[in-house]
Parts: C-alpha cells; structure tokens; sequence
C-alpha cells in the first residue's frame, strides 16, 4: 500500500502509527512525500486497483484536477473511493444543531454560490477554510475520467448532533443498534442525503490511455 502526504507533522504521525503496528502490516506500507493534486512523480505513472481519497477533497482549492489526477492512476476494473462534504450537509448540519444563525448564513452561502457558479464555501470547527461540493457535479466529474459511480453513502447521519464526537456507548449491544442503524440509514434514500460526508465509490471502465486520447 501506497500512502501519500504533503504535510511533515502527519507523516510524523502516520509513521508513529504505523511503527506500533505489526512487522507484517508494516512491511506492506510505503509513505511518500506528495499531494493528490500531482501524483505522478510520486508514483512514476503506475496505477491501482484502489484509490482512497477520504475526507480531503474539501480543503483542496477544486475537486476537478484532483479527482483526474487519482483518476488517472485507477487500474481498469479498479475503484475510486472519495468522501466529500456535499452541498446538502453543508446547509442541514447547523440546522440539525439547531444552530439557526448559523443555518440562516449557510442557506445564504449556497443561494450566493449558486448565484455565482462557484462551490459553497465555509468554515469547519477547527477555524480551517473548507468547500462543498455537488453530488452532481462529482459523479460529473468522474465520469469525464472515465469513472463511473458503483454506489454512494451517507456518513454520520444519527450521530452528529454536537460540535464534539459523543463518546459511543459502553453497552455492546447498544454500540451495535447503533452501527447498524447508520449503515441503513447511509445506504437508502432520502436519509443519505443528510450524512455528514457522501462516500462515493466510483468504478474505471475505460483506461487512462483512452480518457487523454
């Protein structure tokens, strides 16, 4: 496995993960300097059966070069995998909280946007600038790379009512209910609509060569 990172202090983090693991699990991952925006000379062009970009996409400038740089080093059959803050969230998720000044200022972004054609624009509970994009115009996006969406997901929908993660329950059973309520609720409409991240998983059904030709 393949893990790239631009910033020093996660690869310092990664390594120090990854040095508590098992010999075994250790020998199968390779970290590299880089950004998902300019694979290549990481990777000298070789390609994958999977692709993970998990909770990134939204504080990179755009989602469009990004997800063709992946692209382009998805194997024929492979997946790409991407979690993305969808336009939807961004709108729901303070009014969820019940954070009304706050869902007032986020239906104004997306109405602003949209006015603008450009992706809506906030700001995430550590202070960090962050974007959101349409579900549309990722499956859009991908297509055009030759990727085409297998299925997607809704990813916290029942437990993200506060600022801070609840601690999950103690009671097995109860952390289970929980679990498999989740998966359901992420997997059927109109519920996944409302998660706080959209899991895309996209398939390659033509080859790189074929997208540039």
């Amino acid at each position: 496995m393949l893990a790239v990172e631009p910033d020093p202090d996660m690869r310092a983090a990664f390594s120090a993960a990854l040095d508590a693991e098992r010999a075994e699990v250790r020998d199968r991952v390779t970290l590299r300097v880089g950004s998902a925006d300019s694979l290549a000379p990481v990777t000298g062009g070789e390609m994958y059966d999977a692709v993970l970009l998990l909770g990134v996409l939204m504080y990179l400038p755009a989602s469009g070069p990004v997800i063709a740089e992946l692209a382009a080093h998805v194997a024929p059959g492979g997946l790409l995998a991407l979690a993305a803050r969808t336009t939807t969230s961004a709108v729901w998720r303070p009014a969820a909280r019940q954070d009304w000044r706050a869902a007032l200022a986020a239906f104004g972004e997306h109405d602003l946007a949209r006015a603008e054609g450009r992706d809506i624009r906030y700001e995430n509970e550590i202070g960090a600038p962050a974007r959101a994009d349409s579900l549309d115009a990722l499956t859009d996006t991908a297509a055009a790379c030759g990727l085409e969406l297998e299925n997607w997901y809704g990813v916290r929908i029942a437990v993200d009512a506060e600022e801070l993660d609840p601690p999950p329950p103690s009671d097995p059973r109860e952390l289970a209910a929980l679990l498999d309520v989740e998966e359901r609720l992420g997997a059927t409409d109109p519920y996944r609509q409302l998660g706080q991240l959209a899991r895309l998983i996209l398939r390659r059904t033509t080859t790189a060569a074929a997208d540039r030709a």
